[in-house]
């Protein structure tokens, strides 16, 4: 079942010269159910507008974006809001940890803000398990290694439960080991949380990884491989 479906999605920009920049041309994709989705393309090839436009951060000049079957910006702001709120993670290159808390108060933090329900305690102790830091949870932001902090983030972003995580670029800033064990890291997540991850990358050594992956191209869709 696609989770995620993009029909002809237009984006464009105007700069202060008022020259007009196509940013996306009639992207057309989807993006089956617990499954890691790799958008790869060069820098300004236009993946992250188009995440932007799949998890309801920027809505398209043009084209129908769904999620479960609903076309999410033929909704209102506030109902935008509640889904990324309720079925959407983000973690992006920065992992914009907040450095005044602990790493288990920055999980439980996202927990506070989605009005999660349950044991907070014991759903953030298990998802900085999964990720490999729950003996680190007193530790301070600036106690740990980048891509620890990064996976600080990617906790804080499966603490709720949401059906699919968008990460953007997530491992640009890590040398090419962590990057690696990162990306196994959401493969794990996809069967373990039974969640769907949408990730950005110009790193062809992590292409292998994606059961689907879309190159994007100027503004175009240029390719898509299964790999599952």
């Amino acid at each position: 079942m696609d989770i995620l479906k993009a029909e002809h999605i237009k984006k464009g920009f105007k700069l202060p010269s008022g020259e007009r920049i196509e940013v996306l041309k009639d992207i057309s994709l989807s993006v089956r159910e617990e499954a890691l989705m790799i958008l790869k393309g060069p820098s300004g090839s236009g993946k992250t507008t188009l995440m932007n436009i799949m998890g309801g951060l920027d809505g398209p000049d043009e084209g129908k974006m769904y999620f479960n079957g609903k076309d999410i910006y033929g909704a209102g702001a506030a109902d935008i809001d509640v889904l990324r709120r309720n079925d959407f993670g983000f973690i992006f290159q920065s992992v914009s940890l907040i450095p005044i808390m602990t790493v288990y108060e920055n999980v439980e933090f996202s927990l506070r803000l989605s009005g999660y329900q349950g044991d907070k305690a014991e759903r953030v102790m298990k998802c900085l398990s999964l990720v490999g830091l729950d003996a680190r949870s007193d530790h301070m932001p600036q106690e740990l290694s980048g891509g620890e902090q990064q996976r600080v983030a990617i906790a804080r972003a499966i603490a709720h439960s949401p059906r699919v995580i968008f990460a953007d670029e997530p491992t640009a800033e890590l040398d090419s080991q962590t990057a690696i064990h990162v990306v196994s890291l959401f493969k794990e997540l996809v069967e373990k949380e039974h969640v769907t991850i949408v990730m950005t990358t110009h790193d062809v050594g992590l292409m292998s990884a994606g059961d689907i992956v879309y190159s994007i191209e100027n503004g175009e869709i240029s390719g898509c491989e299964t790999q599952n």
